[in-house]
């Protein structure tokens, strides 16, 4: 069976630490996709209290675009030469699958409940994950809405042990070159729509799974330049002021072609940065143990989100009529609580379990590399930063094989 990475004669690396300021980061990406949907979904009526939220999440739906360029930066960085291809597959579908299977069916209760009409074609298509692939309109968005993502992760999830060898073996100029290509080719989307039909140009430059890949394939050659030690960028508090920067420049002036590509440079700067700084024992903010657990809950929690929110302000008569003075911040906080319970729940319950009931077994992990232990900096074990919207990855430890990270200690 052909492995996902080519193996190397020399013998493993020791292991590095794992990044679990990557899985504290995860759920700022999902509390923005959160707060942008408590926001299109008018629950708020107060005009200031509007504003705010406005001012804070209009940009939120690119979260989605973190998570993608996460799990590409994850999947290549913990990616092993003994890994074959089959069971990189089964351990994506392991980690993935049944958080939706049980949404799917949920929302076809849902549905049931309120009486709505379901298509029979489109249930099957969004059970099979199938539904990103297709443009016609509310296709697409079908059953559990957010899922369309978890489609475009299975296509990046059957592309990655295809194209792994040819990045590993990619020299830096090429890689480098990727780096500076991928944010233009996602600024060209926004000319190149013109030549897809108008009902189409929302799914092409926001749902198609190729389009897409561009972001999980910007993460992933940024993962392969930081393991052979030849990245090069700010550190985390830059980064991070950098992204700041960019997200109220965006909100407020800049025209909304230019958001994509801008926020993907940024994100990908505060994810490199991020993953530094655990690497070399650094000071991150995004490693504390409350922020790990909300990150490892994240995937449930952008699962159930929506479907919660929609559902019970439909129960309750209030949909689209927003709620007045204090009561509506409050709605959305009490929204953020439940949906983290359930998120809680589901992740306890559904993905821990069936993730180690259905994904193969990993062999034992060597020894970590011996390092000072700085403050507050996890080693090897104490987190990860398993997945993003979809599942980004099991673990996100080192690959093996001789990495220059070896020797910066």
């Amino acid at each position: 069976m052909t492995s996902v990475a080519a193996t190397s004669a020399a013998p493993p690396a020791p292991a590095l630490p794992r990044l679990p300021s990557l899985t504290g980061l995860r759920w700022i990406a999902a509390l923005l996709v959160f707060g942008f949907h408590a926001g299109t979904m008018r629950i708020i009526a107060e005009p200031d209290y509007k504003a705010v939220v406005d001012a804070l999440f209009t940009l939120g739906l690119s979260g989605v675009q973190f998570f993608f360029i996460l799990s590409g930066f994850v999947l290549v960085w913990s990616a092993r030469p003994g890994d074959s291809r089959r069971t990189f597959w089964r351990r994506r579908v392991a980690k993935i699958y049944p958080n939706h299977l049980v949404l799917w069916a949920a929302t076809l209760v849902v549905a049931w409940w309120f009486a709505d009409p379901v298509l029979p074609a489109a249930a099957l298509e969004n059970l099979l994950l199938l539904q990103a692939w297709d443009p016609r309109p509310g296709w697409f968005y079908s059953i559990n809405t957010v899922s369309w993502s978890l489609s475009c992760e299975f296509f990046f999830y059957l592309c990655l042990p295809l194209a792994l060898p040819l990045l590993r073996r990619a020299r830096p100029k090429l890689l480098w070159a990727l780096i500076v290509a991928l944010p233009l080719l996602i600024l060209a989307l926004w000319p190149a729509q013109e030549l897809v039909p108008e009902v189409s140009r929302w799914w092409f430059t926001q749902i198609f799974p190729p389009v897409r890949s561009l972001e999980f394939w910007l993460g992933a050659v940024a993962a392969e330049l930081m393991r052979r030690g030849l990245w090069r960028g700010p550190g985390l508090a830059v980064a991070s002021a950098i992204f700041v920067v960019t997200w109220v420049a965006a909100a407020q002036w800049i025209r909304a072609e230019l958001w994509t590509t801008l926020l993907a440079v940024a994100y990908l700067l505060v994810i490199t940065a991020a993953a530094d700084a655990d690497v070399r024992g650094r000071r991150s903010p995004w490693r504390s143990r409350p922020l790990i657990w909300l990150g490892e809950v994240s995937f449930a929690f952008y699962l159930v989100h929506v479907l919660v929110m929609t559902s019970v302000l439909r129960w309750s008569g209030d949909w689209g009529t927003g709620f007045a003075g204090w009561r509506g911040p409050a709605v959305v906080l009490g929204f953020l609580v439940a949906n983290l319970i359930l998120a809680g729940l589901l992740h306890r319950f559904v993905e821990t379990p069936m993730m180690r009931r259905l994904a193969p077994r990993r062999p034992a992990r060597p020894a970590p590399v011996p390092r000072q232990r700085a403050a507050g900096v996890p080693t090897a074990g104490d987190g990860d930063a398993e997945g993003g919207a979809a599942g980004a990855a099991d673990e996100v430890g080192p690959a093996n094989g001789r990495s220059p990270y070896a020797d910066r200690r």
